[in-house]
């Protein structure tokens, strides 16, 4: 950090107070409202956060801390081998996998920044040095890549927001924070585990009434090892499926918001969630890859159905994004077509990601806190034959029979936002009665700027 004296003062913010003084504080210096109960110009003129405040919130969301720790049992069937990353940021996820992505954008530029796994693993220990030792603003330089001069943002008419945050979304004066959930890595390592032999899993599809979803031949009833009998209680519908998958996934975006809520209350900055959910108005603001699918495929319709909605003008093609690149490389790709020639190569290299030679479990356990390695790469096996088979018959069905992976929703998905900016103190001094501020956000000012 470049200022020493705040960081300090923040370093010693209790967390009690941070829960307990949480709000969202919307209106800050350089904004107006120019309507209602509570029209109001700020007298102020616009700040924006210095490079060192965007910094400590970007560590708040995602900032890489330490190794996951992976106290798991790492025999056959035991499920230890779920784990799909050893290294820790600031949020839990699901398998160690980081399937969140976080977004910054400002009036300057935007930017991606980068997740444990987008990282050479030798740079990891110096990442989690810069972390401990409390040099955030060359954690955040060494961990963003810029997509995009100046700010990002989709419009804000509706569907594509609300009217309730109009008045106050992407001020100049603010910085906002754009989670971006890839669903398709933890879909496929989680669809490894449940269609192994251990759990057994059998799959059908509730659009196809209720047929297996690719796995028939790896079912009990025809000599394989999924229990395709419903007496057993092992059967799933593709929906059930890939919304604990998405809710999964979600839980982690949250936990994302709330880390940049209490860290906005701990510096004494305004900030507040947003609704960003529109399915690709901020995946085109960012200039993700794109495609189109009519209407009737992307919603799953029947022959019958696909077939009227053509015929009453009904079927547009529906954009969706695929994944984020830079100079046509990709940086944020997900497990499926195109980035993989088929779902078969995209299972594949989820495998390999895991067990290749430097992979989670053989390589990359030197990366770990473990005293002795070896012994968890002697135990850790790949997915047997049958799981792998499965698991890339499971996910070629969806793909084939939808034209995308997952088959309900785009594999990158925005549900939320948060934008974070200075508080305009005049405001909440005239409409609001003391409380309404702690001393965090009176004392901001002085302490960071003066």
């Amino acid at each position: 950090m470049t200022q020493r004296k705040p960081f300090e003062t923040l370093a010693r913010y209790p967390l009690l107070d941070a829960l307990r003084d949480r709000r969202s504080r919307r209106f800050g210096v350089g904004m107006h409202m120019d309507s209602g109960p509570m029209a109001y110009r700020s007298p102020e003129p616009g700040l924006p956060l210095t490079e060192d405040e965007e910094a400590i919130l970007a560590f708040a969301a995602c900032g890489i801390t330490g190794h996951a720790l992976g106290d798991l049992n790492y025999e056959p069937g035991r499920g230890g081998t779920i784990m799909a990353g050893m290294a820790g940021r600031t949020v839990a996820s699901g398998d160690a996998i980081q399937t969140v992505s976080v977004v910054v954008t400002n009036e300057k530029a935007t930017y991606l920044l980068k997740r444990p796994r987008d990282f050479d693993g030798k740079e990891l220990p110096e990442l989690r040095e810069l972390a401990r030792k409390g040099d955030l603003t060359e954690l955040y330089r060494r961990s963003r890549v810029e997509i995009k001069k100046g700010r990002a943002q989709p419009p804000v008419r509706p569907l594509y927001n609300l009217a309730v945050n109009d008045w106050t979304l992407y001020d100049p004066a603010s910085t906002y924070f754009l989670p971006v959930n890839e669903l398709t890595f933890l879909y496929i390592n989680g669809v490894m585990e449940i269609l192994d032999e251990n759990n057994g899993v059998f799959i059908v599809d509730e659009r196809a009434s209720f047929r297996p979803a690719g796995v028939s031949k790896f079912a009990r009833s025809k000599g394989g090892h999924l229990r395709d009998d419903p007496k057993d209680e092992r059967i799933l519908t593709i929906q059930q499926l890939e919304s604990l998958v998405t809710e999964f996934v979600t839980i982690e975006q949250g936990m994302v918001i709330q880390n940049l809520a209490l860290m906005t209350q701990a510096m004494g900055l305004g900030g507040f969630p947003h609704w960003a959910a529109h399915p690709f108005g901020w995946l085109e603001a960012l200039g993700c890859r794109m495609e189109k699918m009519p209407a009737s495929r992307y919603l799953g319709m029947g022959p019958v159905l696909s077939t009227l909605a053509r015929a009453l003008g009904r079927d547009a093609a529906v954009p969706y994004g695929l994944g984020i690149e830079k100079d046509g490389k990709p940086l944020l790709a997900p497990y499926c077509p195109p980035y993989y020639p088929s779902m078969e190569a995209a299972v594949r290299a989820v495998v390999n990601f895991k067990f290749g030679e430097d992979g989670v479990f053989r390589g990359a356990t030197r990366f770990s806190l473990w005293r002795d390695p070896a012994s968890i790469e002697k135990t850790a096996k790949p997915p047997s034959t049958a799981a792998q088979g499965a698991t890339i018959a499971y996910c070629d069905y969806v793909h084939r029979r939808y034209g995308r992976f997952p088959a309900y929703a785009p594999p990158l998905r925005t549900i939320l936002g948060f934008q974070a900016g200075h508080v305009d103190l005049s405001f909440y001094e005239r409409f609001y009665r003391p409380e309404a501020l702690s001393e965090t956000q009176r004392q901001h000012q002085e302490l960071w700027h003066s």
